[in-house]
């Protein structure tokens, strides 16, 4: 649920990126946050877990104004993806506004791309959110691998294995190079703003 300060007349709201362990969410950030230096106001803190980790800066987003009247500031974070980590996922989520779930288009990730899925949806209930309701995109990280010779799923494949029954819009990326990460950003942003707009009436 974002967080509304009357008297600055802010609005801080919350973007989660979600997928599986080694997926590049923290690509996804870090990529961002060297781009845009100038417009965080915060260090990235990143909080070890033993061979994964969580992230996370505030953000001030570009080209959207105010909204009703507010000033905007987004939280963005990523989850550790390993299962083991389920309960700091779980608290990652606590007050989430939108989400980006990463999934790794590598042939070999398939399970753990459809694993993850259904666990964000499981962990959202919780909070008594549904993931067909909250502003969600998907990328389909890695399309760049197939340059490599390391075999990538299909587009139609992997946008029914995840994409089929939610039908949000999604972006193929690099997040290493990348590729598509800011237009993700964007549209998650865009979403996320549509829905607080209602909050804020």
């Amino acid at each position: 649920m974002a967080f509304v300060n009357l008297k600055n007349k802010e609005v801080q709201a919350k973007v989660v990126f979600y997928g599986p362990g080694r997926g590049g969410k923290t690509t996804n950030l870090e990529y961002i946050y060297n781009k845009f230096r100038d417009r965080i106001k915060s260090d990235m803190v990143s909080i070890k877990t033993h061979g994964d980790r969580t992230l996370f800066f505030d953000f001030l987003p570009f080209d959207i104004g105010k909204i009703m009247g507010y000033d905007v500031k987004i939280q963005l974070y990523t989850v550790p993806g390993q299962v083991k980590y389920n309960a700091t996922r779980r608290l990652v989520l606590k007050g989430v506004d939108g989400m980006v779930f990463v999934a790794d288009s590598m042939v070999e990730q398939r399970e753990k791309n459809l694993l993850s899925l259904k666990n964000l949806q499981e962990n959202l209930t919780i909070y008594k959110k549904s993931i067909f309701k909250i502003p969600l995109v998907l990328q389909y990280n890695k399309r760049d691998l197939e340059k490599q010779g390391i075999p990538v799923m299909p587009l139609d494949m992997m946008e029914k294995d995840l994409n089929s029954q939610l039908k949000v819009p999604y972006f193929e990326a690099s997040a290493l190079a990348g590729d598509n990460v800011i237009n993700t950003l964007k549209k998650i942003i865009s979403l996320t703003m549509a829905s607080l707009q209602n909050v804020l009436k």
